[in-house]
């Protein structure tokens, strides 16, 4: 493979801190043992985890009315991709990146493919984007895309997501994620019925051109673009959709994209339920945007998650295979430190609620022992597990401090030198 850092670098820069995380790990594990917890076995679970990057996530992305570039920021997919091979040769824990299309548009697939590889990389769900117009686009999607009242629109976004499953199928991917913006800004502007016809008449296409071991993962958002109605707005809304398209249709749910306060681990537990969670996108929101880093906001809401998804891993009832991406916009940040701020964030999470006592929770919820049952969550949240982490970033090849071997690498002033300028963006993307 062809990656990106040296891994010398990586290894000086552990070799400092080795001793260190060796006293730290030995410690944590004599603490768990004493509750019958066996260190290595959760670090074994810490090392199957994986979490995909978004392709754009490696850009900077933008204020609602400005965009500010930093030096060496990527430009095209390639620059993308050896962004974020930087990311999981460091994290050991992002193996796969997420691209979006026409954003990520290439010649040949194969070959991106076969790139991507050589960079210690795979594909994650392919997203479309019928939320922008784009050079040379034949209808507007002023009016919506997949519920627009102009039926040469709605077919041009139809078009649009199965161009995406196949560019998909040559990258190796399985997953199709439809979002889209359709919505009102106005009361009257449409009729709600009609436009949710033509949002699951025009999906039911998509679908029906799915292969056979494909999913279709459709994301809610309560708004924006749309702020007064969106034809996806809710996770009731995407599960009924998902339940007409059929089997392969799944609700993916973003972490952001909720009404503050909604209790969205109950939502993945009842999407768990009915056989209807494919995905779930990482990132945290304080007055309803999703944009901000994972955990930055409300870790423990994050860890609130993570109890259901491994109460659902354990119970997997019709299986369990969510597509788990973190899915943020960084405007103030070096976006490779965020994204690996934010992976460790949610492999700490992963990693807490797998120390959960679930033997002593299930009995406290069953004998309606409130407080016991809070505290077998409280136990594992408070439980520092940043040693488990670490050494298996170390014994995947990875880096103890991923910060601080990043920055030594001098990664970004190094790209600064060698990658065209990005010009100034109006905003968003």
């Amino acid at each position: 493979m062809n990656l990106p850092l040296s891994a010398d670098l990586i290894a000086e820069g552990n070799a400092a801190d080795v001793d260190a995380l060796e006293e730290d790990y030995a410690a944590l594990g004599r603490k768990l043992a004493r509750t019958g917890l066996d260190i290595d076995a959760i670090k074994a679970r810490v090392s199957a985890f994986s979490v995909a990057v978004p392709s754009w996530g490696a850009g900077r992305g933008g204020t609602r009315f400005a965009k500010f570039p930093i030096p060496g920021e990527p430009t095209n997919i390639h620059e993308k991709l050896e962004d974020c091979a930087v990311i999981n040769q460091l994290s050991c824990v992002t193996p796969r990146v997420s691209p979006h299309f026409p954003w990520d548009k290439v010649s040949d697939y194969a070959a991106l493919r076969e790139e991507a590889a050589s960079l210690g990389l795979g594909f994650d769900a392919v997203n479309s984007n019928t939320f922008q117009d784009q050079p040379e686009q034949a209808q507007t999607y002023a009016t919506g895309s997949l519920s627009s009242t102009v039926e040469s629109t709605r077919q041009q976004a139809v078009e649009h997501n199965i161009e995406c499953i196949e560019i998909g199928r040559q990258l190796g991917s399985r997953d199709l994620t439809v979002w889209v913006g359709d919505g009102t800004n106005f009361p009257g502007q449409q009729d709600f019925a009609r436009s949710l016809d033509r949002y699951l008449e025009a999906a039911a296409q998509v679908y029906d051109a799915l292969p056979d071991d494909w999913r279709m993962l459709l994301e809610h958002k309560m708004f924006e673009p749309a702020f007064y109605s969106t034809v996806i707005s809710d996770w009731g809304s995407s599960i009924l959709a998902a339940q007409e398209l059929g089997p392969k249709a799944k609700c993916l749910v973003d972490l952001g994209h909720h009404a503050p306060n909604v209790n969205i681990e109950q939502i993945v537990a009842r999407l768990h339920r009915f056989g209807k969670l494919g995905g779930f996108h990482f990132n945290d929101s304080k007055y309803g945007d999703d944009d901000l880093d994972s955990g930055s906001i409300n870790p423990h809401q994050l860890f609130l998650v993570f109890n259901e998804l491994v109460e659902a891993e354990l119970h997997p009832r019709d299986g369990f295979n969510p597509a788990y991406m973190i899915d943020q916009s960084h405007n103030v940040t070096d976006p490779i430190e965020s994204m690996l701020s934010s992976a460790e964030a949610i492999v700490q999470c992963y990693a807490k609620a797998s120390l959960i006592d679930r033997e002593a929770l299930h009995a406290a919820q069953q004998a309606n022992d409130t407080m016991m049952a809070f505290q077998a969550l409280r136990r594992a949240y408070n439980i520092d597990v940043a040693p488990i982490l670490a050494k298996a970033r170390l014994e995947a090849g990875g880096a103890i401090d991923v910060l601080s071997a990043y920055r030594q690498s001098h990664w970004r002033e190094r790209k600064a030198q060698e990658r065209k300028p990005v010009g100034l963006g109006a905003g968003i993307v």
